[in-house]
């Protein structure tokens, strides 16, 4: 299927941000999107503006650390619409810091939801994708992974494994499947908010008052892979601010 209407498009980490500026685009280019946040009420806000523009969407809670939680979200886009087409693993968190500082529970946050969300997404997609002949996966990596800093190690390095991970993936899918990873720089979203050092998160805040570009960028190149003839596979996708270093 050429395109993005009539697709079936799951979404995690959908209340915000980039799911959320994702979630509505697509949306509005005629796909059904089936969304899974942690906050029911971003949620129904959302689903609810969505329908009343014309859209179709549905909603699951969804804490990517749980297992069942995102078979739960795969088990709504297929029994409500018969199919999904596309998952797009998008729940991140950002909680950085200096190694030397041992924030050790942050470095298991992130691993729990950066890499292991997106294995549970992998784990509940790919038999659903395997049975239809058809699926396409989009996972949310970051310009972090590409060019690494202080304070960003854990952050990047639970990026650049999924980054492995998705091309493992591609590689293993075959000619039917799809696999898109896509690398923001500094978008404009709650982000920062999950870093539990108050002076790295006041300098996030300032870096992406003062460059960063707005989700619906991120939107827009996801919507460009997932419109691709279903024998076009894009890979990879870098999107920062041009002032980004």
């Amino acid at each position: 299927m050429t395109g993005i209407a009539g697709k079936v498009i799951a979404i995690t980490g959908a209340s915000s941000g980039i799911g959320e500026a994702t979630a509505r685009h697509l949306a509005e280019h005629g796909a059904i999107v089936v969304l899974g946040a942690r906050r029911s009420n971003r949620l129904e806000t959302l689903a609810a503006s969505i329908i009343s523009k014309g859209g179709k969407a549905s909603y699951l809670v969804t804490d990517v650390r749980q297992r069942q939680d995102v078979a739960a979200l795969v088990g709504l886009a297929t029994e409500r619409y018969g199919k999904l087409d596309v998952l797009i693993n998008n729940a991140g968190i950002a909680p950085i810091s200096r190694l030397d500082d041992l924030r050790v529970d942050d470095w298991d946050d992130m691993i729990d939801v950066n890499v292991k969300g997106v294995l549970y997404g992998i784990a509940a997609a790919l038999p659903v994708f395997r049975r239809q002949g058809f699926g396409h996966f989009v996972n949310t990596l970051s310009t972090a992974g590409i060019r690494i800093v202080p304070t960003m190690a854990v952050y990047a390095g639970s990026k650049n494994a999924v980054r492995a991970i998705s091309e493992g993936l591609r590689q293993e899918a075959g000619p039917s499947l799809r696999v898109t990873t896509i690398s923001p720089g500094y978008v404009d979203t709650e982000l920062p908010s999950s870093m539990t050092d108050s002076e790295l998160r006041q300098q996030g805040q300032t870096a992406m008052k003062a460059i960063a570009i707005p989700a619906s960028a991120i939107a827009e190149a996801i919507a460009f892979a997932i419109r691709q003839p279903d024998n076009v596979d894009v890979g990879e996708i870098v999107v920062r601010p041009t002032a980004q270093a």
